[in-house]
């Protein structure tokens, strides 16, 4: 694997892998070096690896935001350039096929929301805090924040958000459903890896079917969807994990899935 300056990739169980942002000096804030450590990450993980969890490294913070003492030297084109690698990074942890579940342990402003909200599933500390405040500092939410927030959360609140730059609590992301739960902080890894380990035992062609069936089909008109749903149906009955799935049901066994 690579030798990453920001980034700590761990393997707590099998099929499950674990990936630390690690900058503790700026609180986990994204840089361009970290965004490409991550676009490396992205491209070169494993055949392994059944679901990912992303978390920050510390006790304070998932991802503060982007680095500002790197983006207050931009000019427009630079802001663009930046802007890009990011949205690109973000959206091919979208398009992985395998479940990302965001364990938000803490501050996830700015780019650490956007990053947060690029994965399947959130779930988050007790501690933790989310919002866009860009804003304030004179630009609007660079990687894709104001794109992916009112998809999650409706136009009305997510403009709220982004026009005040307010920061919400654990609690209230909760409510308004930007996460899936909350947890004391010193709990939240394990829970993490209790969600993925129930994520790991099932059929991974039919999960990466189900994660493109619901991120396509929301793009999609209903009768369109339901067409692409039933296509993707179909080609499970292709598998050998269906046929594994369907015997071990009917012999009352325990499935052993292997991806193919």
């Amino acid at each position: 694997m690579f030798d990453f300056q920001f980034l700590k990739v761990e393997e707590p169980q099998e099929g499950i892998t674990l990936l630390k942002i690690s900058a503790p000096k700026s609180l986990n804030a994204l840089n361009s070096t970290i965004l490409k450590e991550l676009d490396t990450f992205v491209n070169h993980i494993g055949t392994g690896t059944r679901v990912l969890i992303i978390t920050g490294d510390g006790e304070k913070s998932f991802v503060a935001g982007a680095d500002i003492s790197e983006m207050a030297h931009l000019n427009e084109q630079e802001g663009y350039a930046f802007g890009q690698l990011g949205d690109r990074v973000f959206r091919q942890i979208e398009l992985l096929p395998i479940p990302v579940i965001a364990a938000v342990n803490g501050f996830a402003l700015g780019g650490g929301c956007e990053l947060a909200m690029a994965c399947d599933i959130r779930i988050c500390s007790n501690n933790a805090k989310f919002g866009q405040p860009e804003v304030g500092l004179g630009i609007t939410p660079g990687f894709s924040g104001t794109v992916r927030l009112p998809r999650l959360i409706g136009q009305g609140m997510a403009k709220e958000m982004i026009y005040t730059g307010k920061v919400i609590r654990a609690d209230e992301a909760l409510r308004i459903g930007l996460v899936n739960a909350v947890y004391e902080r010193e709990e939240l890894l394990d829970k993490a890896l209790e969600l993925a380990a129930k994520m790991v035992v099932n059929a991974p062609l039919a999960i990466r079917a189900c994660k493109q069936s619901i991120n396509e089909g929301c793009d999609l008109t209903m009768d369109e969807a339901i067409e692409l749903e039933n296509k993707l149906f179909a080609s499970c009955f292709a598998t050998q994990d269906q046929k594994e799935g369907m015997a071990a049901f009917l012999g009352k066994r325990k499935a052993a899935f292997t991806g193919k």
